[in-house]
């Protein structure tokens, strides 16, 4: 019998553990691939209407780093 994957709670701690509980649920995904997650760094070249859409599902999917490069300036229209 293969041995079963630690809980996430042992993996996550407690607080992680309970925000991302749904995601860790995934069939294939699990409490090391969240993991992998928060010690993820993604870089979002641009923050207009794509990257300030996929800005806030980043941090709540738990990408541990994310750095922003938009060089736009804003001007009155």
């Amino acid at each position: 019998m293969p041995a079963s994957p630690p809980p996430a709670s042992s993996l996550l701690g407690p607080t992680n553990s309970a925000r991302y509980s749904r995601q860790v649920a995934l069939p294939g995904f699990g409490p090391a691939a969240q993991q992998k997650l928060a010690r993820a760094r993604v870089l979002v070249i641009g923050a207009g209407g794509l990257g300030s859409t996929v800005i806030p599902a980043l941090a709540a999917s738990g990408v541990g780093t994310i750095g922003i490069i938009d060089d736009d300036t804003v001007e009155l229209s």
